[in-house]
């Protein structure tokens, strides 16, 4: 399984919503239907969460309540 790291500061704010998001391309990730979002706790590990995923022509869209650091999970 291969893995993309992202920051916090990657994500932007949703027009008229209270969600974030971060992007990716299809092309990087593959087309998202095994992804695993994990965000980084503060020792270090990390945990699994079940955030939304939103996909558009060749984009993907991860959607939390806040910036968060963390990776996302994908067969290669």
């Amino acid at each position: 399984m291969a893995h993309k790291n992202f920051r916090k500061e990657d994500f932007v704010k949703e027009e008229g919503s209270d969600l974030y998001q971060v992007e990716f391309r299809k092309g990087n990730i593959g087309e998202g239907a095994d992804l695993i979002v994990e965000r980084q706790k503060e020792d270090g590990e990390y945990e699994n969460l079940q955030a939304e995923i939103r996909r558009h022509n060749d984009r993907i869209f991860i959607c939390w309540s806040e910036p968060f650091n963390g990776r996302v999970i994908f067969d290669e």
